[in-house]
């Protein structure tokens, strides 16, 4: 049976097919098209059918940038009309939010726009205190009242729910909701205790919003490509990747969209996990450089690092988000930091003459200069002219390269920039985009009380074997694996990851004062209602797993750390919390106060239904121990080398054991390896790259 995965990127869309019987892979990249995402799904599976049957594919996944795209004002992605029912006296509260600025020192500085017209922010008459307690029931003449001014707004398709401390007692949103449910059959409804119930009103309520505005928009284009997947006889059920790394089905992801905003690059982070636990890869940084962005995450003892919060569709500078930017969503993602360095990313000289590359992307069309269909210089254009992708094209020979024409396009910049030479400017380009990709993997490292020494580099995406070994020089980094089929390794995470749904409990206690009885009632609720999610998505009891955690503070602070917890939560599992958290602030922050009282916040279990992995086998035991025969060699340029006698390699013909010595290019069918002076490269016994420094 064949498990296939497919990646939805900036510039391509990816299909990765394994065969779990034969170990078989299948693979095939082609141009994603941004205004209708399911067009490069259907193209890329098409390709697919035919050269297999319909009724042998026995798992289908997938990832998208649908909810990020839909929330950055993509075109053709029109935000639904919403409106948002919250307590009295916090109607302003989305306008009011919180104090970050995206820009301090911009007096004029302009906010997201709204998701929500103010006049579609509706009071309702109820109140309920911090400890659940009924301080102003909600009447039935109140909901009555909040269905006929929901009935003079006929456009609106959708609805939030968010009253002040549902997360305690979410008795009279249930109630609201029902009503809602039963006067409009086709109002799509979101409740906060249902998305976030966790304390902090403007961060519930506005990822309760972005889930009510996304759920339309979301809900319409997985049911449209279930039915893609039917009209082509493919009846398994689809399967689609949460920002936490967690598989959903679609009708599951489809009522809550807002898990599944970062669903695309979560997956790569997921691949690196699943290799370097088959390797034994205690520390591992997942690299993946696309055709728009590069992004970095980092693995521990073979799980990806998780944060709690993000802001949707914000900015980010230097790879770092800039806060008060986007909209803030409370949903466990993989914790990664991305920047504007993909292959696509237009280089251009600023007004005083200085050599700039990124934020803006060729994206898939028009794509570099060498695609022939643009004549503005990226850095794919730039690799062309120095020599480090194959003049005969890329994807096998079939996607050819227009070398003139990249040439052309970088060479343009040379009157602004002191008529540098072609191949200076097409090396500084290069440069520039490795410093930046530098920097995210620093974030995701350094600024998490890590130090990137301590890693491999896993390096994957269309450009990510080709950079890997400069960034890893700017970070004192020796050793680098590059899996198989690299350019394709985003949508071998989706064969890689497992069903998961996570379930949060407000607790706000101190270390002194909490009653590990009532965090154990309230973990075992959680678990329990995680696994009654799992099985509505078909996990057997025996498949299933949980992880718990805490998130905590030192007593004042805003901000708070999630820690794992043990089970049984008694005594010991206090004390051993309070361990780990002072150890982790330390880690983070430098510094560790022992005699602080320690908060606890919110209780967090994560349900975990384990499904069948593709397998890690080990090559055909032919194995070599020798230098490999170069295919030919070629000229490429190397900045304070200039041109050098490159040997160029075709991945395809390498075998375990074989190994070269820099400068090399090991050239494949979806990326190419850059081994530069200074390095070498060996195959191990599954056939990945392993670059280390000479």
């Amino acid at each position: 049976m064949w498990r296939v995965g497919v990646d939805v990127g900036g510039t391509f869309t990816d299909l990765v097919a394994l065969d779990s019987e034969s170990g078989r892979l299948w693979r095939c990249k082609v141009p994603s098209s941004p205004r209708a995402p399911e067009e490069g799904v259907a193209a890329a599976l098409d390709a697919f059918l035919e050269t297999a049957e319909a009724s042998d594919i026995g798992f289908v996944s997938h990832s998208t940038t649908l909810a990020t795209n839909a929330l950055l004002g993509q075109v053709g992605l029109e935000l639904p009309r919403v409106a948002l029912f919250v307590t009295e006296g916090f109607r302003d509260l989305m306008e009011i939010g919180r104090q970050n600025r995206s820009e301090v020192y911009n007096l004029n500085v302009t906010r997201p726009r709204p998701l929500v017209a103010r006049e579609d922010c509706l009071a309702v008459r109820e109140r309920v205190d911090v400890h659940g307690q009924t301080l102003v029931p909600l009447s039935s003449d109140e909901i009555a009242r909040a269905v006929q001014e929901l009935k003079r707004r006929p456009d609106v398709v959708s609805v939030a729910v968010s009253f002040l401390h549902a997360y305690a007692n979410d008795a009279h949103e249930r109630a609201l909701g029902t009503a809602l449910r039963e006067a409009f059959t086709d109002l799509y409804v979101t409740l906060s205790s249902e998305v976030d119930p966790a304390y902090r009103e403007f961060e519930r309520t506005s990822t309760t919003v972005v889930n009510a505005v996304l759920l339309p928009l979301v809900r319409r284009y997985l049911e449209a490509l279930s039915a893609a997947l039917r009209e082509r006889s493919v009846l398994q059920t689809l399967h689609v990747m949460q920002s936490s790394g967690g598989m959903a089905t679609a009708q599951t992801a489809a009522s809550r969209p807002a898990t599944m905003i970062e669903s695309g690059p979560a997956s790569g982070v997921i691949a690196t996990a699943f290799l370097a636990r088959g390797l034994g890869i205690e520390r591992a940084l997942s690299f993946d450089m696309g055709g728009t962005t590069a992004k970095a995450g980092t693995v521990l003892a073979g799980v990806p690092q998780l944060a709690a919060e993000f802001e949707a569709a914000g900015r980010t500078h230097s790879g770092r988000s800039v806060r008060g930017s986007g909209y803030p969503v409370r949903v466990p993602f993989v914790d990664l930091a991305e920047v504007s360095a993909g292959g696509g990313t237009i280089a251009f000289a600023d007004e005083a003459g200085v050599l700039r590359v990124g934020p803006l992307s060729a994206g898939a069309d028009p794509g570099p200069a060498a695609y022939g269909k643009s004549d503005r210089p990226t850095v794919t254009d730039a690799n062309v002219v120095l020599g480090r992708l194959d003049p005969r094209g890329l994807l096998g020979g079939t996607m050819p390269l227009d070398v003139a024409r990249a040439r052309t396009a970088v060479a343009s910049l040379s009157a602004r920039l002191h008529d540098l030479e072609v191949t200076d400017i097409a090396a500084g380009i290069v440069r520039l985009a490795d410093d930046e990709m530098a920097r995210v993997v620093r974030i995701v490292t350094m600024e998490r009380g890590h130090d990137p020494r301590d890693f491999t580099l896993v390096a994957f995406g269309g450009g990510g074997a080709l950079h890997a070994c400069a960034v890893a020089d700017e970070l004192g980094i020796t050793r680098i694996v590059v899996p198989l089929a690299p350019g394709l390794f985003s949508a071998f995470g989706l064969l890689a990851a497992d069903l998961t749904t996570t379930v949060v409990r407000s607790i706000v206690a101190r270390d002194g004062t909490v009653d590990p009885d009532a965090v154990e009632a309230l973990f075992a609720d959680a678990e329990r209602h995680g696994r009654d999610a799992l099985r509505q998505q078909g996990v057997t009891d025996d498949a299933m797993g949980s992880v718990r955690e805490v998130d905590a503070r030192y007593a004042g602070q805003s901000f708070e750390l999630t820690i794992t917890a043990l089970s049984p939560f008694d005594d010991a599992a206090v004390e051993t919390l309070m361990e780990r958290f002072h150890r982790r602030h330390a880690e983070v922050y430098g510094f560790a106060s022992l005699d602080e009282s320690v908060e606890f916040v919110n209780i967090r279990s994560t349900a975990i239904g384990t499904l069948a992995k593709p397998p890690l086998t080990r090559a055909n035991p032919q194995r070599r121990d020798s230098a490999a025969a170069p295919l030919l060699r070629r000229d490429v340029f190397f900045a304070g080398r200039g041109w050098v006698s490159t040997a160029v390699f075709e991945r395809e013909a390498l075998l375990p054991g074989d190994r070269c010595e820099g400068a090399a290019l090991i050239q494949e069918y979806d990326s190419c390896t850059l081994v530069p002076p200074g390095w070498r490269a060996r195959v191990d016994d599954f056939r990945n790259l392993v670059v280390t420094r000479a």
